[in-house]
């Protein structure tokens, strides 16, 4: 990330915007269960409201500098650093995954379909997988210079989901973005 990310990431008003705002439409009432994976915590903007719904956060961070200090702002408790293409925990650990502006930074394609596999690998049976990305345009290109932007097609979502296993896709757009949401089969 760059460093008007690092910068607009960290403020209050996207922590504002990500607990009010983009949460609520991300998740629309489903229960993310008592074990959540947050797949790209950065600065943690959602973080703190995915601790009131899930007795068990875990927040897995790529960046190093980004996972020490939100472990330190969270007691060390349940920051993990390391990469959505590879996760680092065991199969059908969690109730659910959530990927917020995450999978543009993802170096290439291929990188994003490790992780779409990762975190259906990692997901316990019927467990659900919620993501919200940005659409590819030149003010989203300009933001991400000198940063990774690959970005994610909406269209070519369902399929590349369905090819990591993933069931029951929906796809929701609004202006400035879009989510996603994914389920493991119930009994796989």
């Amino acid at each position: 990330m760059n460093a008007l990310e690092n910068w607009y990431c960290s403020t209050s008003f996207w922590r504002w915007m990500t607990r009010e705002r983009l949460l609520p439409w991300l998740l629309g009432g489903a229960d993310v269960g008592d074990h959540v994976l947050e797949i790209g915590a950065g600065a943690g903007a959602a973080t703190a409201e995915l601790r009131k719904r899930a007795r068990h956060v875990v927040s897995l961070e790529y960046d190093h500098l980004f996972a020490a200090k939100l472990a330190r702002r969270n007691d060390n408790a349940g920051v993990v650093q390391g990469d959505a293409a590879s996760l680092p925990f065991a199969d059908r650990t969690f109730s659910s995954a959530i990927a917020v502006l995450v999978l543009h930074h993802l170096r290439t394609r291929e990188q994003q379909d490790r992780a779409f596999a990762e975190a259906h690998r990692v997901l316990q049976p019927g467990a659900h997988f919620f993501a919200f990305e940005i659409p590819d345009g030149w003010l989203n290109r300009v933001i991400h210079i000198k940063s990774t932007f690959v970005p994610v097609q909406a269209e070519a979502l369902e399929a590349r989901l369905a090819a990591a296993g993933f069931v029951d896709i929906a796809l929701d757009r609004r202006a400035g973005g879009f989510s996603v949401r994914a389920a493991r089969k119930a009994n796989s």
